[in-house]
């Protein structure tokens, strides 16, 4: 045996693996998911069949408050040592399934569960089946806290109505995963610290007397202006910052005009801020804004400005970091964890780090050895679905250890 299998092999074997007939009911849950993909604070199929199957396992489900989502505890918290929570989001995306030779597309127009969230609902769901059985054979040390959320999608992200109702009440750590289709299946990525960016929404409104293109002098020549906002805008800021910060404005839309003589009298503009900073993401607004507002006087246009707060980077705790290691790890050796980058992407799990410590994982979905990487929030997008398995025995792992703590 080499050093490096050695070093590869799990620790002792802990309880709570997925047994065979549960995986393959948990990959028919997910495709039922994948054919009926809801958008956020619509997911009331979906919910209700995260909630019977709940249900059927002698677990008692709360939907939150607008109706979709769901909490679930496993066991009953004494007010003592607060609890470990496994966070799902529901949602789907509005763009259309293109895979085309799949039996379980979605069946929905323009609606598609392009993220993985089918597979982080169908990973909290089997490891709350797999828990709950582990209570009823006294093997579940501390109760365990199911969240089913919905409208990760919606900024700034169903996570805020969630927390209003209660759902981290005696939640003292709370884990997450999220398909990374750039890491092989049986695999996870972690990293200490921002994981993922800031992402914050941008909506801008140009006026100003418009004329003819003969005389632009006589005009707030807005075309031009929308130009320079979108050239200078993202500089500007750029120079504003300390560049490590990553803060970076870009540009979905650009509009203004209807006839090629005739200067306009408005234009508008929408796109994203992005940053990977949370102090320099708290100063974002004000720079924006000063620096859309400098831009736009300057050619002599009159600026109506929407910043529109998302979601802030999601910061992984040391510690709760430390625990995902240690169970993927005890399941599968230490040669299935590797380091991740930090994502330029958004995700709403980092509200529920400001008020307690947690820790997302990158569940790898590529099937091994595959080069073609069906990217996220693509119409192609799928998923290796031994993945289900190993985010399961992830989080069970994770719960017996952070219990032993």
């Amino acid at each position: 045996m080499s050093p490096e299998s050695e070093n590869d092999l799990p620790g002792e074997a802990l309880p709570g693996t997925l047994p065979e007939a549960l995986r393959a009911e948990l990959v028919a849950f997910r495709r039922d998911l994948h054919m009926h993909p809801e958008l956020g604070n619509q997911e009331f199929r979906t919910t209700a069949a995260i909630k019977e199957r709940l249900e059927r396992a002698g677990l008692k489900p709360q939907v939150l408050a607008g109706g979709t989502g769901l909490v679930c505890d496993i066991g009953e918290w004494d007010g003592g040592r607060p609890m470990l929570a496994l966070r799902a989001d529901i949602d789907a995306l509005p763009i259309p399934d293109t895979k085309s030779e799949c039996a379980y597309r979605s069946t929905v127009p323009d609606r598609a569960h392009a993220c993985g969230h089918d597979v982080h609902t169908t990973v909290v769901l089997g490891a709350g089946l797999v828990m709950a059985d582990l209570h009823r054979q006294g093997k579940l040390p501390r109760p365990v806290r199911l969240l089913f959320q919905p409208a990760e999608e919606v900024l700034p992200g169903g996570a805020a109505d969630a927390i209003e109702y209660g759902v981290l009440d005696g939640v003292g750590r709370i884990l997450a995963v999220h398909c990374d289709p750039r890491v092989d299946a049986g695999r996870i990525g972690l990293r200490e610290g921002a994981i993922t960016s800031a992402c914050d929404r941008l909506e801008v409104a140009l006026d100003g007397p418009g004329g003819h293109t003969a005389r632009p002098h006589l005009t707030t020549d807005l075309v031009t202006a929308a130009a320079r906002v979108a050239t200078d805008v993202p500089a500007l800021v750029g120079r504003r910052v300390d560049s490590r910060s990553g803060l970076a404005v870009t540009w979905g839309r650009i509009e203004s005009g209807h006839a090629p003589n005739v200067i306009p009298q408005h234009a508008e503009l929408s796109g994203t801020v992005r940053c990977l900073d949370l102090d320099t993401w708290r100063q974002a607004p004000d720079l924006v804004v000063a620096a859309i507002d400098e831009v736009a006087n300057l050619h002599g246009a009159k600026s109506e400005i929407n910043y529109v707060r998302g979601v802030p980077p999601v910061v992984n705790d040391p510690d709760v970091t430390e625990l995902l290691r240690d169970a993927q790890t005890a399941r599968r050796g230490v040669l299935s964890v590797e380091g991740t980058e930090q994502s330029l992407g958004g995700e709403d799990f980092s509200w529920y780090l400001e008020h307690v410590p947690g820790a997302m994982a990158r569940l790898g979905v590529r099937p091994p050895g595959e080069r073609t990487v069906r990217d996220l929030h693509q119409g192609d997008f799928d998923v290796d679905e031994s993945a289900i398995t190993v985010g399961v025995e992830l989080f069970t792992a994770a719960a017996l250890l952070d219990a032993a703590q």
